[in-house]
């Protein structure tokens, strides 16, 4: 037997995980500058959670989750999602009562969806997202959109188009539903078997559909805008001008809906555009919504919420395929070339003090032809190879190769940590954050200006006068 991976699955190794890392951390940073903490939830819940917030209707729900009974016959879900979990561990530990409305929360995990695997598309994904939680407000409706925004920005995408749309409050969903059901009744029978099912649960489901000829009937259908109350109306447009004011480019979407039931007020997908004006399609997308709480037995007070997810598998296709991630630099900090068997235990404790020290290091369990290990170091991507001798040794010393410049120095041992500490702080890449921006004299090559060693990531950066390292990087020393 051939034992392979499961259809829909990837394994992730090398420059691809690296690069999965850096979109990961990314994310993570710039969710922390808007004030958002980490919350990691279990990729089992019972199946009632999605049954009961992501809505029947819903090609999740009804043909996506991998659902199955366990030995005690309870019915279990592999996540396709990840705001439900993180509303189910608000309400069950009720963290609505014990912190500052509105909860702040980020994720980064893989969810599960039995779908056809296509590019950037798999199975098993990773998704990271935010929620929002506590304050019905346009304006956090607005900032949400604003870090989705800049999540992208700063992962290098220019060129990007908001598509908004709202679904109203629930009187207007309400009015709206009623229309479209007398729109499709008369052209339900040529429509696909989803749209069926769709027009009995939910009709603003056939708004979504993927058939070519069913979106074009569609086209023609009620739009929400004319079914809105004053009210959603008012709240809808109050969001679009702080969009405004930050000038953000967006565009209104009548046939955007998203694909969960949960989503009410204004819905939005970020596209990514080509300079020839291509669209690429949606990078993330996301929206407001109300009762969540509620519907797992939790306060119907302060009960809105806002968020949005992005697949990074999807966005790694892309960054990929528009070379966004060729200057990415991954690698150890010092390759260690023991020279001579003789010497190999000693450049064992030497590579674990530069360790503790907050460097990487690499080096080979078996002696080697002097001209290999420096091939190894460069498939390392090593920054300096240190070169180990038995005479160097003995005269405390080890000489020190930069493999960018090739320039080479003997440097005693007892002095090592601060010579490569003077030799980092010099090279431009060790003066990058874990945003992906190079600093220089003070300013991230996004323009925003660092003030007070920190960096436009968020994450603080200790005066590099002092020997310190970017804790996006290095443990600080």
């Amino acid at each position: 037997m051939v034992y392979q991976g499961i259809k829909g699955t990837h394994d992730l190794y090398g420059a691809e995980a690296d690069a999965y890392t850096y979109i990961q951390n990314v994310f993570s940073a710039v969710a922390e500058l808007y004030g958002y903490r980490k919350i990691e939830t279990p990729i089992l819940e019972y199946t009632e959670v999605f049954d009961r917030s992501t809505g029947e209707s819903s090609d999740v729900v009804r043909k996506e989750m991998y659902t199955f009974l366990d030995k005690g016959d309870r019915s279990l879900t592999l996540r396709p999602e990840g705001t439900a979990g993180v509303i189910r561990s608000i309400v069950e530990h009720k963290l609505y009562a014990t912190g500052d409305l509105p909860i702040k929360a980020f994720y980064v995990g893989p969810v599960f969806r039995y779908e056809r695997p296509q590019l950037g598309r798999y199975r098993q994904f990773i998704q990271a997202g935010v929620e929002a939680v506590g304050v019905d407000s346009a304006r956090l409706d607005a900032e949400c959109i604003c870090l989705a925004m800049k999540v992208l920005a700063y992962l290098g995408f220019e060129n990007l188009k908001v598509k908004v749309n709202t679904l109203g409050d629930e009187t207007s969903r309400k009015n709206y539903k009623e229309a479209l059901r007398s729109f499709f009744a008369s052209k339900i029978d040529s429509m696909c078997e989803d749209c069926k099912q769709r027009l009995l649960l939910n009709p603003m489901r056939i708004l979504d559909c993927k058939v070519k000829e069913d979106q074009e009937i569609a086209s023609l259908a009620p739009k929400m805008k004319d079914y809105l109350s004053d009210e959603a109306s008012k709240r809808f447009y109050q969001t679009l001008s702080i969009l405004a004011d930050q000038e953000i480019d967006y565009e209104i979407d009548d046939s955007l809906v998203r694909g969960l039931d949960y989503y009410g007020q204004i819905v939005f997908e970020v596209h990514a555009m080509s300079k020839e004006g291509k669209d690429y399609g949606a990078l993330l997308g996301g929206g407001h919504y109300d009762g969540m709480m509620s519907n797992f037995n939790g306060p119907k007070e302060n009960d809105s919420g806002v968020g949005f997810a992005m697949g990074v598998e999807r966005l790694y296709s892309l960054m990929k395929d528009n070379g966004m991630l060729e200057n990415l630099e991954y690698g150890v900090d010092l390759y260690l070339m023991p020279i001579g068997e003789e010497v190999m235990d000693d450049c064992y404790s030497l590579a674990e003090s530069l360790r503790d020290a907050g460097y990487s290091v690499e080096m080979p369990f078996v002696k080697g032809k002097l001209g290999t290990l420096f091939k190894k170091a460069v498939r390392a991507g090593a920054k300096f190879a240190l070169i180990a001798g038995e005479d160097d040794l003995n005269n405390g010393a080890v000489q020190v190769k930069n493999l960018a410049t090739q320039e080479q120095k003997s440097v005693l041992v007892e002095d090592l940590q601060d010579y490569l500490d003077e030799q980092f702080e010099s090279l431009e890449a060790h003066s990058s954050c874990s945003c992906g921006h190079d600093h220089d004299e003070g300013h991230c090559c996004c323009g925003e200006h660092e003030e007070e060693g920190h960096c436009c990531c968020g994450r603080h950066r200790e005066d590099q006068e002092e020997g310190g390292h970017c804790c996006c990087q290095k443990d600080e020393k």
